[in-house]
């Protein structure tokens, strides 16, 4: 299977446009794309098993696997070590605010369900209007403006709408 034009362009653009064996740039040479590991022993059209490499170096080294791994090559997998982990270390932050997110959803939800025990928050209002409020406003803000719309109003359609008003108010400092 032939590499695409797509993918060699990023492998050049990954290498800096340099053969990973001697460093040569273009206009001196021109710029191919081998396989660290040859197709004839099983490499594959992965970016990972591709260098950038000028026509000798190319032709010099045939269908012979590489026993030392070019310095360039050893920067690239460091650079993709490393976006991997800050990749992985991302998700966990992500996924610990979502948690606290939920977390907090919850508190309010028992407050609102403490004053009117036999409804539920519809997922979307929590997700989308709590949620908002929450990325604005400490939790214990949004919990007492629950309180305070659950006391004052009765019904909890427009009681939900009190409390979304308070928010609203509290977020633009009113």
């Amino acid at each position: 299977m032939a590499i695409s034009k797509t993918l060699r362009f990023e492998v050049f653009k990954r290498d800096g446009f340099r053969c990973g064996y001697c460093g040569k740039t273009p206009p001196d040479v021109i710029l191919e794309v081998d396989h660290i590991n040859p197709v004839s022993l099983g490499g594959k059209n992965d970016i990972n098993n591709l260098i950038t490499a000028c026509f000798d170096c190319n032709r010099g080294k045939k269908n012979i696997e590489l026993s030392r791994i070019p310095s360039s090559l050893k920067t690239n997998l460091s650079i993709l070590a490393e976006r991997e982990l800050q990749l992985s270390e991302y998700n966990k932050f992500i996924e610990a605010i979502e948690k606290r997110y939920l977390s907090e959803i919850r508190r309010v939800e028992k407050i609102f369900r403490s004053y009117f025990p036999d409804l539920m928050l519809v997922e979307n209002f929590k997700q989308i209007s709590i949620k908002n409020f929450l990325k604005h406003l400490p939790v214990s803000e949004v919990c007492e403006a629950m309180r305070m719309a659950c006391d004052r109003i009765k019904d909890a359609d427009n009681g939900l709408r009190y409390f979304c008003g308070i928010c609203w108010k509290k977020i633009r400092g009113e």
